[in-house]
């Protein structure tokens, strides 16, 4: 199961009291003040992780709670900390803030990390209010207590090539044979129902990713069908390859309708790089390949003509990704 939105809530752990206390011992009945500080609470810590490939943690477990501090004690020791909580997310996860929306932060990166929830400062114990002129303060502080929020987890994935198409148009087919991922492939529509990622081998020492994004259909950017919650996984893709039916009686029709729907989801999409590939061709005649060709299609963006199955057109096709992918590349 993909799960890539989850809600909890996070409460860091409060600082532990100080304390009052003098020193008494033998011929010293008077000593000086020796009261220790409290402990830090705990904090809570998310961390992107690399091994991680969904929120499905969080659906079980919402609430996380790090421990308090510990009150100080006499002859200045420091009450104990609480131990931070860290909780591991998957690369790509966005963090909002549940009550207003604001984004905290993106973890893009492995190893990406931010406190989400501080824990409360350890108060000072009466040691630390000794003066020259106040010798034996009995006044302590108390510490302070922890935060608490709700949050909100996203997770976009992290692709560089995003597969587009309306549900049974061969996205799945076309991921399986040019990389080692294995989605599930069948007849009808909506077969793939979360997004899938696959590693293409490019050359002898490229690489890179592609995600086959389930099926749109008309008014997906307002949430129809399987709407918005996979749309902003194409957020995330450098480049966009559109694919198209070769037994669509309106294929230029469906590239407009598709180019439309992440139009209005996100004028952003509008500027990717993308590829068209018209799909299946194995069913197909000359007949209709040539009528294909003649469809209406601009040269920009290019028409690849191919099939998965028996392979036509794959080579030029992933060719063409590699070079998108190199022009997009942050110079």
């Amino acid at each position: 199961m993909f799960i890539d939105h989850a809600t909890i809530y996070v409460k860091s752990g409060s600082g532990g009291n100080g304390v009052v206390s003098f020193r008494r011992e033998k011929y010293i009945p008077k000593g000086g003040p020796d009261g220790g500080n409290g402990g830090d609470g705990g904090s809570i810590i998310i961390r992107a992780d690399k091994q991680l490939a969904t929120l499905m943690d969080f659906r079980y477990r919402r609430r996380y709670t790090a421990p308090d501090g510990m009150r100080g004690q006499g002859a200045n020791k420091t009450g104990k900390s609480g131990v931070d909580i860290i909780l591991l997310v998957p690369v790509g996860t966005i963090i909002n803030d549940h009550e207003s929306g604001r984004q905290i932060a993106d973890l893009i990166s492995e190893g990406d990390e931010i406190v989400v929830a501080k824990g409360g400062r350890g108060g000072k114990g009466n040691a630390e209010f000794a003066t020259s002129t106040r010798q034996a303060p009995r006044i302590a502080q108390p510490g302070t207590p922890g935060e608490g929020k709700t949050l909100d987890l996203e997770l976009k994935l992290l692709a560089d090539v995003g597969l587009i198409g309306f549900p049974n148009a061969g996205k799945s087919t076309l991921i399986s044979r040019i990389s080692a991922a294995k989605p599930k492939i069948a007849d009808y529509p909506f077969t793939t129902l979360v997004p899938n990622l696959g590693i293409v081998r490019f050359g002898e020492y490229k690489s890179f990713v592609v995600a086959d994004m389930p099926g749109l259909i008309e008014g997906a950017h307002a949430g129809k069908g399987l709407g918005i919650r996979f749309l902003q996984h194409i957020e995330r893709t450098r480049v966009l390859v559109f694919l198209i039916e070769c037994t669509s009686e309106k294929p230029l029709k469906d590239y407009e309708t598709l180019s439309s729907e992440l139009r209005l989801y996100s004028q952003s999409l509008t500027k990717k790089p993308r590829l068209i590939a018209i799909t299946k061709i194995d069913l197909a005649d000359k007949k209709r390949v040539a009528a294909l060709k003649k469809a209406g299609f601009k040269k920009n963006p290019p028409v690849f003509m191919i099939s998965a199955v028996t392979g036509e057109g794959l080579k030029e096709l992933l060719n063409a990704m590699w070079k998108e992918l190199d022009l997009s590349r942050p110079k």
